[in-house]
């Protein structure tokens, strides 16, 4: 006669570790706004007062996951070749990230106690623009510039308007909501030229944009501004 197995037997004992990890879950299968403490009790398959041996509340949840996110930004080698060449490496590695975990964009510079991960992570920036000689000032708008472009173009990547959906019979790309050429000359001008093209990829621009910023950088480390006329 078989016993039933007690179902906690099982159960991997409750950490911080694992709290956060069980909470990056639930914010990736549901958005940040499915993760509670109840929920993630549940998930975990303990009672919310449990959870609170390991992290202090919601806010401090926020905090290890986002630190969790940073952490998967890491790169081996990340100070090999040229300034430019880690940057590129970092900012694609970000986008990666940040494609994986959407919810996390608000929430990358809006903690007030940041992790040892994200800490790593800025201070990397700052290092490897520093070591190509940029001034203090010069870094920290260079940093600034690159956060701005890295995560705001993982904003719009993830939800953005005109978002293509089909290739017509010629092999050009439809959209779902086509442009009236008459009210909207410029847009429709550019869904037809560009963006429903043949091979047309939106994430293809990232790279665009991030070659134009480091050719600004480039040109501006020993002006001490960012002009480039």
């Amino acid at each position: 006669m078989l016993v039933p197995s007690d179902p906690t037997a099982a159960r991997p004992a409750l950490t911080r570790q694992r709290v956060l990890e069980c909470a990056l879950a639930v914010a990736d299968a549901g958005g940040i706004g499915s993760l509670t403490i109840r929920s993630l009790a549940a998930e975990l398959g303990v009672k919310p007062m449990s959870v609170y041996h390991h992290v202090a509340n919601k806010e401090a949840i926020l905090d290890g996951i986002v630190d969790l996110v940073f952490a998967e930004m890491a790169l081996p080698g990340d100070y090999d070749g040229a300034w430019g060449q880690q940057l590129t490496r970092r900012a694609h590695a970000t986008r990666r990230v940040l494609r994986r975990h959407p919810w996390a964009i608000g929430l990358l510079e809006s903690r007030s106690t940041p992790g040892p991960a994200t800490l790593r992570h800025q201070e990397g920036t700052i290092r490897i623009l520093r070591e190509a000689g940029f001034s203090i000032e010069m870094t920290a708008h260079a940093s600034a510039l690159l956060d701005s472009f890295v995560c705001g173009f993982a904003l719009q990547e993830a939800a953005r308007p005109l978002r293509v959906t089909s290739t017509g019979p010629d092999g050009g790309r439809r959209d779902s909501a086509p442009l009236d050429p008459g009210t909207y000359p410029h847009l429709a001008e550019m869904a037809q030229e560009h963006l429903r093209r043949a091979g047309y990829e939106f994430g293809d621009e990232f790279e665009r944009g991030l070659d134009l910023i480091l050719a600004a950088l480039a040109g501006s480390a020993d002006t001490g501004d960012l002009t480039t006329g």
